[in-house]
């Protein structure tokens, strides 16, 4: 297809905004544009054409079944966009001084309330614009706390083998050294953790259920040896979603969390963004929270305070403008609120029986790893089939997408060989979670029947299997004029 700037003609354009009625504020020439901007040259109605002949080669979640794995891509109700976009949040601006926008402030402290009540976490901060840079600030929460204590010799993270790629690098970024430690039966090698653990310890990254989907059962006795160690732990949020309402990550040990309110809180998920990484703690890290222009991470005596409190003078300072994407916070609360105390805990209930109902009609022809009953997810290994067959977990992700369904997480977790990892989520419903099944099952009988029929998809997509040795190592990264 043709960029937008190969579109139309010299001189073609649009004029949709009327002219100005007031005397014009010129800047200054010394930062003016001496050569115009390079704009495409359409009308209205090649516009409005080229974007949407670029949302319908897309896919997303009102298009069809996306069980992508560790992303929790679930539906978001259209009840949160609408409240989000009520004039009352949408006008205000920032630089406002709080007595102005009491309303905002009263959302904040709500969805803050709500989500220290979920976790067990004491302070609730929204600062963060995605996960991982909540897994940073909280990181650097942890650094600043035992810098306080003049504890300068933790420096180690110590983190699982199958962690999300962003704990190893949330903690290099933050200064520390990383010490990943391997998994047994799909759960933290116990005796290499005891190894690991130190007087050098900062702390732990641990995201429970893990990236196979398990809920490990020595989680007490996890956060317990980090905490005789002298260290802190950290909970990846990531896999909120399935313990939501049931268990609290505060009541496990943890000491801090952030919390992807696009995978557990319903809100919009990668380009439907902006994201929200709410970052939370327990009362020894609320100090070290990120100062906030109206508070929020404050005690709620201070929620509309204008002036810095005392717990500011050791605060990491500031890890985003204002009080972070406000309208976020804003769908997440419509979305705990809309369900309630009692519904919440359903949201977890339904995601790990539509998960385990997934596992066990697969279980014959895509064998699950490790085996046993998972939680809001699980792994399947390719690796007998691309052995016998040589359809691989590419292969096989490429011909669901020929089925109408997006496909799976590929190749993570890392220690699970050809893994595919499957997420079908709480809001789909058992039809469509048939269809998909179905559908799995009547692949893996082709890879044996005909396997280069796998091996050539997708053949009904927008566009069929594309070079992608070519593309990794000669990207087109940027249009030439």
């Amino acid at each position: 297809m043709k960029l937008i700037f190969e579109k139309g003609k010299k001189g073609r354009k649009c004029d949709i905004l009327p002219q100005c009625d007031v005397p014009q504020a010129r800047l200054p020439e010394t930062v003016t544009r001496k050569i115009p901007p390079r704009l495409p040259n359409v009308d209205e109605n090649e516009i409005s054409r080229h974007y949407n002949f670029l949302a319908k080669r897309s896919f997303g979640i009102n298009d069809g079944f996306y069980p992508l794995g560790s992303c929790t891509m679930k539906y978001n109700p259209k009840i949160n966009e609408e409240l989000a976009s009520l004039p009352g949040f949408t006008d205000v601006h920032p630089l406002q001084p709080s007595h102005t926008v009491q309303g905002c402030v009263k959302i904040l402290k709500i969805a803050s309330e709500c989500l220290n009540e979920i976790t067990g976490m004491d302070s609730m901060n929204f600062q963060p614009a995605a996960g991982a840079h909540a897994e940073f600030a909280g990181l650097l929460m942890i650094k600043a706390y035992h810098k306080s204590r003049n504890d300068t010799a933790r420096n180690k993270i110590i983190i699982p083998d199958s962690a999300h790629g962003t704990n190893p690098s949330s903690a290099a970024m933050a200064g520390f050294d990383v010490i990943n430690i391997p998994s047994k039966d799909g759960c933290v090698d116990m005796e290499a953790l005891k190894k690991a653990a130190g007087s050098d310890t900062a702390g732990l990254m641990l995201t429970n259920p893990n990236t196979l989907g398990i809920f490990d059962p020595n989680i007490l006795k996890i956060t317990e040896i980090i905490h005789k160690a002298g260290g802190l732990n950290y909970y990846d949020g990531a896999n909120l979603n399935a313990i939501i309402g049931i268990v609290r990550p505060g009541d496990m040990g943890f000491d801090a969390i952030h919390l992807n309110l696009h995978k557990t809180f319903s809100t919009p998920h990668g380009g439907g963004g902006p994201g929200l990484g709410a970052l939370g703690c327990a009362k020894i890290l609320s100090p070290f929270m990120p100062v906030s222009d109206y508070a929020d991470s404050a005690p709620p005596a201070n929620i509309a305070s204008d002036e810095f409190s005392d717990h500011d003078k050791l605060s990491i300072g500031r890890v985003r403008a204002f009080g972070g994407n406000f309208l976020v916070a804003v769908k997440a609360a419509c979305y705990i609120l809309n369900l309630g105390k009692e519904n919440i805990p359903e949201i977890a209930r339904n995601a790990v029986l539509n998960a385990n109902y997934m596992m066990e009609r697969l279980r014959d022809k895509l064998p699950p790893v490790p085996g046993c009953a998972c939680m809001h997810e699980f792994v399947v290994s390719l690796e007998e089939m691309k052995n016998s067959c040589g359809v691989s977990a590419l292969d096989f992700a490429k011909a669901l997408q020929d089925r109408g369904m997006h496909p799976p997480t590929i190749y993570f977790p890392l220690i699970v060989k050809e893994a595919l990892m499957v997420e079908p989520v709480e809001t789909e419903s058992k039809e469509t979670i048939d269809a998909a099944i179905d559908a799995m099952i009547e692949l893996a009988q082709i890879a044996k029947s005909n396997p280069e029929n796998i091996r050539s998809a997708p053949e009904k997509t927008v566009i069929g299997r594309p070079d992608e040795t070519s593309a990794a190592r000669s990207p087109v990264l940027k249009y030439r004029f």
